[in-house]
C-alpha cells in the first residue's frame, strides 16, 4: 500500500533524527530526499538540524529544484539528488551525511572498494570515490555520474557519503553499512592490514545475491570489489600506510565504534 505525503515527512523526521544520534552530521549538515511522483520530491530544507526537524518543515521540489511547496528554503545540494533520481528511476529516496569514518576514508582519498567483509561484498559491491566538486553546484554532480547507475553509495571526496534505494529505510541502511564498514576497514589497518577475500569467494557471495533476496545488478563492477588476487600480490601503497596509535588509544577508538553502533 502506497504511502501517504505526511507519512513520508514523517519517515524523513524520523530518519533525520537517527542519522543525528549516530553523530553522522553536525549542525545542519546533511539532506534527505523522498521521489513523491514523477513530478516532484520531498526534501529536507536548509538551515534546519536533522535532528530537529518537523513533518511540516520539509518542501517539495520540482524536478528543475524549483520549491513548489513549503515556507523554508530548499537545500543548495538539491542537484545531487535530482541527478540520481534521474539516472535511477528504481530510486525512491536519497541520503547525504558526512559520517565521520568514511568521510575520513573520502577525505584522504581512498575509496571502500576492497573485498574484506561478505555483507558488504553482498549488499554494496564495494564503495567508490567520486572526485572533488563545489557542493551546491554542477561541480559535485559531474565526477558522480558516471558512477550513479553502477554503485548504490558513492563517498563524496572531501565532502561526505551518499546513499540511495527503493525507499528511505533502504538508503538510511546503506549509510550505516558503508560508516560500518569504514570503521572496521581502519581498524584492520590499524592491527596491521586487512586480509582480503580470494576471487573464489567473491564469485560466489556475488553469485548468491539473489538467495539473499538483493535484486539490482549494479554492485556487479569488474574487480570491484578487489579481490585478494587484485593487489598482484604486491601491498598497495594505502596498505603500505600505517596508523601509529597507543594501545590506550586503540581501546578508546573501539569503545567509540561500540558506544555508537549501540546508540
Amino acid at each position: 500500500m502506497d504511502k501517504t505525503e505526511r507519512e513520508h515527512r514523517q519517515d524523513i523526521v524520523d530518519i533525520g533524527r537517527l542519522i543525528y544520534q549516530k553523530g553522522w552530521v553536525a549542525a545542519n549538515d546533511g539532506n534527505i530526499t523522498i521521489r513523491l511522483n514523477n513530478e516532484c520530491i520531498l526534501s529536507t530544507p536548509t538551515g534546519v538540524s536533522k535532528g530537529m526537524m518537523r513533518p511540516d518543515d520539509l518542501i517539495i521540489v520540482d524536478y528543475e529544484g524549483n520549491k513548489i511547496q513549503g515556507r523554508l528554503e530548499r537545500t543548495s545540494e538539491i542537484l545531487m539528488h535530482l541527478a540520481i533520481y534521474q539516472v535511477r528511476p528504481d530510486v525512491h529516496s536519497v541520503v547525504h551525511a558526512h559520517p565521520p569514518v568514511c568521510t575520513g576514508f573520502a577525505a584522504a582519498g581512498l575509496s571502500l572498494d576492497k573485498a574484506l567483509l561478505p555483507e558488504v561484498v553482498i549488499g554494496l559491491g564495494c564503495v567508490p570515490l567520486a572526485a572533488y566538486g563545489l557542493p551546491g553546484t554542477p561541480e559535485l554532480t559531474e565526477p558522480m555520474l558516471p558512477l550513479i547507475p553502477k554503485f548504490d553509495a558513492i563517498l563524496l571526496a572531501n565532502h561526505g557519503a551518499v546513499t540511495y534505494g527503493s525507499e528511505i529505510k533502504q538508503a538510511f541502511f546503506r549509510m550505516e553499512t558503508v560508516e560500518h564498514f569504514a570503521r572496521i576497514n581502519l581498524v584492520a589497518h590499524l592491527l596491521g592490514g586487512a586480509k582480503l577475500l580470494p576471487s573464489e569467494e567473491v564469485k560466489k557471495l556475488i553469485d548468491a545475491r539473489g538467495r539473499y533476496g538483493f535484486a539490482s545488478s549494479s554492485v556487479v563492477q569488474p574487480n570491484c570489489p578487489v579481490p585478494a588476487e587484485g593487489t598482484g600480490g604486491q601491498t598497495s601503497d594505502a596498505q603500505k600506510e600505517r596508523f601509529h596509535v597507543t594501545r590506550d588509544e586503540l581501546v578508546a577508538l573501539v569503545e567509540e565504534a561500540m558506544r555508537v553502533r549501540g546508540s
